[in-house]
């Protein structure tokens, strides 16, 4: 059964091949819905054409959601192909590499700071309110991507904590103001994954190491599983849940994190 037959689904900040968004645009046109990319600069194109190529699109729109007149830009320009819209996807994040690792009060700055939350966390909302109206009447559905460095303090992952919190307490607020237009609003929490955000992350294969010690399944998950669960919660499937985080870790988040004993 292709579940989201009929749906149609903005990607905003697909990277390569090797990215969550990826994982989620593969598994949303294989259960039926219509896929939309939209990318930070123009040397990424080249990256998006093939990847849009592999799940039959050729809408590819840029868009730095820094700036709030790219945003309406954007959905100006997707009107041009689709009237209405039912998924957005937000895979958005960035902070200075400089502020991701040391003492974190030592490391943060004003502007790190504040250029963390703005991109990692207000793009969602920005995107939110610029998407609203095509998402009228269609019951629709918007994602993000988190971390369990939102919830607990992790090595070299500072600012980016608190901006992945941000965008938690995000979700919350926004499942809670259109719900009443329909629209859901969740977020996937997933495990770590070895993307191009993933190697900014100072001792990452030791992050990785104990992460697979101690998850209950022993493995680290893929953007495939990653994807599968985006799908479903953005399908009428899960009509029923909003403000929610769901974590795709293999169940790491469930334990106290001391490796098993059968590690």
């Amino acid at each position: 059964m292709a579940f989201l037959k009929g749906k149609r689904a903005l990607i905003v900040g697909a990277a390569s091949e090797r990215s969550i968004a990826w994982g989620i645009a593969k598994a949303m046109h294989r259960e039926g819905a219509e896929i939309a990319f939209a990318y930070q600069t123009e040397k990424l194109r080249s990256r998006i054409e093939k990847m849009a190529s592999l799940v039959n699109s050729d809408i590819m729109l840029e868009c730095d959601v820094s700036r709030d007149e790219d945003i309406t830009k954007l959905f100006d320009d997707l009107k041009n192909y689709w009237e209405h819209l039912d998924i957005i996807i937000h895979s958005v994040a960035f902070a200075k590499r400089e502020e991701l690792s040391g003492d974190y009060v030592e490391a943060t700055t004003r502007e790190g700071f504040q250029m963390a939350h703005d991109i990692s966390s207000y793009s969602f909302v920005a995107l939110a309110k610029a998407g609203r109206d095509m998402m009228q009447g269609r019951n629709g559905a918007l994602l993000t991507l988190s971390y369990i460095g939102a919830v607990r303090a992790m090595p070299n992952y500072n600012i980016m904590g608190l901006a992945k919190a941000s965008l938690e307490a995000n979700v919350r607020f926004m499942a809670d103001a259109l719900g009443a237009d329909g629209i859901r609003v969740n977020a996937i929490s997933a495990g770590p994954i070895r993307t191009l955000a993933a190697a900014g992350i100072g001792d990452f294969r030791k992050i990785f190491d104990h992460y697979v010690l101690t998850a209950p399944l022993r493995r680290g998950v893929s953007i495939e599983e990653v994807g599968n669960a985006a799908a479903f919660l953005c399908s009428d499937l899960a009509s029923g849940i909003t403000g929610e985080i769901t974590y795709v870790d293999g169940g790491f988040n469930a334990v106290a994190g001391i490796p098993g004993p059968n590690a």
